[in-house]
């Protein structure tokens, strides 16, 4: 889960840089963390043809406990000289072997044709092209005719290739001020982009144009660490990088030790949003309730749901979301055929649906062979074949096995409690699954059965869910780092 958060850190990022970008020269960033270089990005813009081609790629290097991790991405966007949509592309690179490469066009009825490549695997799909979102050339356009008189707020949704989704924004135009870009200082417009998604949290991006609408400085709070993108010469920008771990800003600390969370019925958690953090948004489900208190604290109680038994599978229901979460995604092939394989062999001789689900997280605890941190974000098919990774990879295989069962299943994302990691106790970055099962979302937890803790339990916290899409982790990374455990109460 840490290079998915590293990941979406990155594409933010890039939306920053993207709709603040006149220039037809190549633009050179350092991408700087807490004021140390982790990486550089590079922006070039190409008129021809009556076409605007936009590119955006970085790589970017952190570590977590010492295991050093390198992402690389490339978001390129193709469109008309008036902005309309004609293709897109991303690419990831998750390093030793593991990334996805996704292709997109936009036909003249809005209809969009996707090809993503894992592996040598093709998968294709299509849906409708958002209405109203703009992608780089579109978004230029606009805030060109806007200006940049300062007050001026307009809203516009910004379309990313990496997410596959439109990202609502809000822009202020803020006054002129003097800027530092290392050591240069300079009269720039501060320009503030508000970032959010249904359901998830918002994140406020400030940039630093010039009269030219060319960033030459970005700024994104994210998890608690400032992170900033700043032009430079591409000599400085593509020199060595400093290290920089970025494992404690995913560790929220406990009140108190909590012992052994597993044989808890219930853990209510008080969580106080820190200075200056705005409103918490911790979504409920069937395994926590979430409530807003007057004070501002945020009250979660996990309660994990108990396995239904009796449950029929594959899923014959006709509920559109349940539906969803039954058919494979660019992050879940539940399609492929390594991982059907893998389903009929965990699930054989299962008697109901509660059961195969058991069995399918046991599985992918033991199949999943070697622990380290120094994996990328990996697909199922991905997973499936080297057999290596960290708790996204068990969350990511678990979830499409499930799907390949014909059980509904889910990614989740969260924190989750740990007695003693690294010499440290608390809630750390974690990744689950949940299947749907008897009208319930169950949560299934490989990674931990892996370890001996025995699964799903009341010690975690989940912020958001979904496919394992880069859009499902927003919340998680503008969550982090906002909040402290005030209480933990637990029932036994």
């Amino acid at each position: 889960m840490k290079t998915r958060l590293f990941w979406v850190m990155v594409i933010v990022m890039q939306l920053g840089v993207c709709a603040w970008a006149d220039s037809n020269e190549v633009e050179y960033y350092a991408a700087l963390m807490d004021g140390a270089k982790v990486g550089h990005a590079v922006h070039s813009r190409i008129e021809a043809d009556g076409q605007v081609k936009t590119t955006e790629e970085s790589e970017m290097t952190m570590s977590r406990m010492g295991a050093a991790i390198t992402v690389k991405t490339i978001e390129a966007s193709v469109e008309t000289t008036k902005g309309e949509p004609v293709s897109f592309a991303a690419e990831q690179d998750m390093g030793m072997g593991m990334g996805m490469k996704t292709e997109g066009t936009v036909g003249n009825d809005g209809t969009v044709k996707v090809r993503a490549t894992v592996m040598g695997q093709v998968q294709e799909n299509s849906f409708a092209w958002p209405a109203g979102a703009m992608m780089a050339e579109a978004v230029r356009l606009f805030a060109l005719e806007k200006g940049l008189k300062e007050g001026t707020s307009y809203d516009l949704k910004i379309f990313s290739p990496s997410l596959m989704s439109a990202v609502d924004s809000r822009v202020q135009i803020g006054a002129k001020q003097e800027v530092d870009l290392l050591g240069r200082v300079v009269t720039l417009t501060k320009v503030d982009t508000a970032m959010s998604m249904p359901g998830m949290g918002e994140m406020v991006i400030t940039s630093f144009v010039d009269d030219k609408f060319t960033a030459l400085k970005t700024v994104m709070p994210m998890m608690g660490i400032n992170v900033e993108l700043v032009a430079c010469s591409k000599k400085f920008a593509l020199a060595d990088n400093e290290y920089f771990d970025i494992g404690d800003k995913m560790f929220v600390s406990s009140p108190e030790p909590l012992g052994d969370v597993s044989s808890a019925k219930a853990i209510a958690y008080e969580l106080k949003p820190v200075e200056g953090a705005g409103e918490l948004k911790i979504p409920s489900g069937d395994n926590q309730l979430v409530r807003q208190q007057n004070d501002g604290t945020v009250l979660v109680v996990v309660e994990p749901v108990k396995m239904p038994e009796g449950a029929k599978y594959p899923y014959k229901g006709t509920d559109k979301e349940i539906m969803e979460a039954t058919r494979p995604s660019r992050y879940l092939q539940s399609d492929d055929a390594k991982i059907i394989e893998l389903a009929k062999e965990a699930t054989k001789g299962a008697r109901d649906a509660g059961e195969a689900a058991r069995r399918i997280e046991a599985f992918v605890a033991d199949y999943v062979n070697e622990m380290s941190l120094s994996v990328g974000y990996a697909s199922a098919t991905e997973v499936a074949a080297s057999r290596k990774g960290d708790c996204s990879e068990f969350a990511v295989l678990c979830a499409a096995m499930c799907r390949a069962a014909g059980i509904p299943a889910r990614v989740v994302v969260g924190v989750a409690y740990v007695e003693d990691f690294a010499g440290r106790s608390g809630f750390g970055g974690h990744a689950w699954t949940e299947a749907y099962i008897g009208g319930k979302w169950v949560g299934l937890d490989s990674a931990f059965k892996a370890g001996g803790r025995g699964g799903f339990d009341a010690g975690h916290i989940a912020l958001a869910s979904g496919d394992g899409e880069p859009a499902d982790f927003f919340n998680m990374a503008t969550t982090l780092g906002r909040f402290k455990i005030e209480k933990v109460t637990v029932a036994r």
